[in-house]
């Protein structure tokens, strides 16, 4: 069974394409993301993307969040690796109950070490930390 860590990473790397398909399309690119990676359990499938589309669903409020709390930074101007370990750390921020603020931060932090710039890091500590 994979880590919540490990799970989060493979949420992230489904989300990332969110912005590259229409909402319409994102199951489907959901169901090819799986059938491409089959070391999958089905409880890790459906636990990433009952997640991911529960987010994907509050996509617009978690956006405004990010963009009232990024001063200077326009959402539209963040980098798309950052927007979507933003995105992921403030929705288990403000809907999932089962993850502390200071986790879901700190895996944020974690991931933005792995797949974005060495600036990444403190500027995403730094929005989650108002809205956490």
């Amino acid at each position: 069974m994979m880590t919540r860590s490990k799970l989060r990473e493979q949420m992230f790397r489904l989300c990332f394409s969110i912005d590259f398909h229409t909402s319409e399309e994102f199951e489907a690119q959901a169901d090819l993301y799986f059938a491409n990676n089959d070391f999958f359990r089905n409880k890790e499938k459906d636990y990433i993307k009952t997640r991911t589309l529960d987010m994907l669903s509050r996509l617009e409020e978690i956006d405004q969040r990010i963009n009232e709390n990024s001063k200077g930074w326009d959402i539209r101007r963040l980098g798309k690796a950052e927007l979507t370990i933003l995105r992921i750390a403030v929705y288990e921020i403000m809907f999932d109950e089962d993850i502390p603020d200071k986790v879901a931060i700190n895996e944020a932090v974690e991931l933005s070490k792995t797949y974005c710039n060495e600036k990444a890091a403190s500027f995403i500590n730094g929005v989650l930390g108002k809205i956490g």
